[in-house]
């Protein structure tokens, strides 16, 4: 079987798949059970420094949004750090880690953002003998109020600030966690670096208000009648965090920064992406409270057999092997052209395709032949977008075919020539005999 034994700056554990700073890792008891589920790794959930503890409300603490079968997609939560007292977490954190040496444990902090607060529990939390640090910079309720979390995570400079703090008090790498409410993902990522910090982990939660109470008129999760916004996480939020894992890692400035990559990991295949764009482990979070610590058994099976499939022998071989395949939308390749094709063996017959092609797209898809119901594309109106694949109901039913060298485009009457241009050379564009920039960026993917 591939080696999924990963080595994050240095943190060793047995696979790539921690849990998450959140409540699965809020005591010994929960990280103990997850240890022997299999998970390689735990962030141990916030810390907030010595004296009396945050106080979470005593009510319902998150909305959910679901799909058609009830499946989970999204999960907001309005949930505080650590409600427990800090030294009782100390202890728990250092005998935790003695019983599983094998094991990352990572603590999550978050104090104000003042250095005497930072420089007095570094050293209380590296006495745990913890393999390292994550600085919290991204809880968008509650904390964010006082200070602290996003509103640290949103300005570059206090990023900066902090982590130089924290590399200059503490042995322990620093992995500085970012909040994805923020206009470009780049800019905390470059200070942390320039801080000093081993790592970025990313996303954390995204601002958002789930649900309203229409009898109440309040949003959900209500407590005592009020609402406030708090922070979305689950499968829902998967795109947005590839988007930025992709950014952090194909930037010039940020290039081989390592990345723990978060946000609605739910499979293995999930993970892989994860890893295919720059990360070098993965965390999880709202997969393991919806279904158990055991879901890692099927996240480290998948992907030993996937890249065992591939011929992948261990997680640096397919660590960034995508970065290079994304690009910004003006290095696409205009000429190349490809059309949707319907296999009418699988068709249902279910017209969903005709549907949204008819009334929100291009017209491409008649719906009758010799007098009966049939679907078929009509190659001269098809641009190529895809929406029916995407809409129809069975799989692989709809598929797109490139094109071939020498082929007509029935739309375009144009030739296909198989050799490639972008934006920043057509015609149309009126900056088209500016410099190219980046050669390595325009080139077209292998």
């Amino acid at each position: 079987m591939a080696d999924l034994r990963a080595d994050f700056v240095g943190i060793k554990s047995p696979n790539p798949f921690w849990l998450a700073s959140a409540p699965p890792t809020d005591k010994a008891y929960n990280v103990v059970r997850a240890f022997k589920a299999g998970w390689g790794g735990v962030v141990w959930k916030t810390l907030g420094e010595e004296g009396p503890p945050v106080v979470n409300v005593n009510g319902p603490r998150y909305g959910a949004i679901f799909g058609a079968d009830r499946r989970l997609l999204g999960l907001n939560n309005i949930e505080l750090i650590t409600d427990r007292a800090l030294q009782t977490n100390l202890r728990e954190i250092k005998q935790v880690k003695m019983d599983w040496p094998d094991r990352a444990m990572v603590v999550s902090i978050m104090v104000p953002c003042e250095e005497e607060a930072w420089k007095a529990i570094l050293p209380l939390v590296e006495e745990t003998g913890a393999d390292g640090i994550e600085l919290n910079f991204g809880c968008p309720h509650g904390m964010s109020e006082r200070g602290m979390g996003a509103a640290v995570g949103q300005v570059p400079e206090y990023v900066e600030m902090v982590v130089r703090w924290c590399k200059q008090y503490s042995r322990m790498p620093v992995i500085t966690k970012l909040t994805p409410n923020i206009a470009d993902i780049r800019q905390p990522a470059r200070a942390a670096k320039r801080g000093g910090t081993d790592a970025v982990s990313l996303i954390n939660t995204i601002n958002s208000i789930v649900a309203v109470d229409l009898d109440d008129f309040a949003p959900v999760p209500t407590v005592g009648g009020k609402g406030t916004h708090g922070g979305y996480c689950g499968p829902a939020v998967k795109p947005i965090a590839l988007n930025m894992v992709a950014e952090i890692a194909r930037d010039e400035e940020t290039f081989g920064l390592p990345i723990s990559g978060i946000g609605g990991i739910t499979t293995w295949r999930d993970a892989a992406e994860f890893i295919a764009l720059g990360a070098g482990n993965v965390q999880v979070c709202t997969a393991a409270m919806t279904y158990g610590f055991k879901i890692v058994e099927e996240m480290i099976s998948g992907l030993g057999n996937w890249m065992d499939e591939k011929g992948h022998p261990n997680i640096e071989s397919i660590t960034g092997r995508a970065i290079r395949n994304v690009t910004d939308w003006k290095y696409l390749d205009l000429e190349y052209i490809a059309k949707a094709k319907i296999d009418q063996d699988l068709c249902i017959k279910c017209g969903r395709c005709h549907i949204a092609c008819e009334d929100t797209s291009h017209q491409a898809i008649a719906k009758q032949k010799d007098g009966k119901r049939y679907f078929e594309v009509m190659n001269d109106e098809c641009v190529g977008c895809n929406l029916c694949v995407n809409v129809c109901p069975v799989e692989d039913c709809i598929t797109m075919e490139a094109l071939p060298v020498g082929a007509l485009d029935e739309r375009t009457g144009r030739v296909v020539t198989g050799t490639y241009a972008n934006w920043t050379t057509h015609p149309n564009n009126p900056g088209h005999d500016a410099p190219m920039g980046d050669v390595s960026a325009v080139e077209p993917a292998e």
